[in-house]
């Protein structure tokens, strides 16, 4: 009777021992968390557009192009007076000595040197002059653009204007650039110029013979040599 009883005793210890593993496993099993619900708002802009497309970038641009016109006159005068010195030796032939055909030779070559340093001293001037606009409107329009981000609950506003740009896709409701340019044309009061035509990054000054130099861009998308990038405000949305 007690070897029964010393059985049924040790049964019931180890039924009770499954019992609280069990228990114990169900306890110490992970939960698995619930995703947390995101609030993350991401926008694009194009820098270099909206400075472009902004009344106060085409105002200046379109002046700095006008400005610039006459210099353009006079490389292409130049130019045709080296281009008339050719055709002249060629049609010549040899009805000059040798001499002669050296003169003409070296004042071509004097020309054409001539002309290639003001071509070269006028572009670097154009561009040095572009950038400062650039820059001068680029710093003011990321001030705007800091508010309307704050304002407007933007975690994230993405600048699209470099074919560099990590953006692959974004649907049209996320492209902040008109209201942007909006938003700048009534802080900087500068009306819309008469001519409804837009600006776009120029050359600036067409090299003789027809080959043009690379226009200058923002330097929201790539540094000039020279010319400081403008500076974001404290708190600045991350472009």
């Amino acid at each position: 009777m007690t070897r029964k009883l010393l059985h049924f005793i040790l049964a019931i210890a180890v039924l009770l021992s499954v019992s609280a593993l069990a228990q114990n496993g169900i306890a110490a099993a992970p939960s698995v968390p619930t995703p947390a619900a995101t609030n993350t708002k991401i926008g694009i802009i194009n820098i270099q557009e909206a400075i472009f497309a902004s009344n106060e970038g085409r105002r200046d641009f379109e002046a700095l192009n006008k400005k610039f016109e006459p210099k353009q006159s006079e490389l292409q005068t130049i130019n045709k007076e080296i281009d008339d010195l050719k055709k002249q030796l060629t049609a010549q032939g040899d009805k000059l000595n040798e001499d002669a055909k050296s003169v003409q030779v070296r004042q071509i070559e004097q020309k054409q040197k001539s002309l290639q340093r003001s071509y070269e001293d006028a572009q670097a001037e154009f561009q040095g002059q572009q950038n400062e606009i650039l820059n001068r409107i680029g710093q003011k329009l990321l001030g705007v653009l800091d508010k309307y981000a704050k304002d407007n609950g933007y975690t994230l506003i993405l600048d699209v204007s470099s074919q560099q740009s990590p953006v692959l896709w974004a649907g049209p409701s996320s492209n902040v650039t008109e209201p942007i340019v909006n938003a700048y044309n009534a802080q900087s009061g500068v009306p819309a110029p008469a001519s409804s035509r837009p600006v776009r990054p120029s050359s600036g000054v067409t090299r003789p013979g027809g080959a043009t130099a690379k226009p200058a861009t923002p330097s929201s998308t790539t540094a000039k040599p020279g010319a400081p990038a403008p500076q974001k405000p404290a708190g600045t949305t991350p472009k």
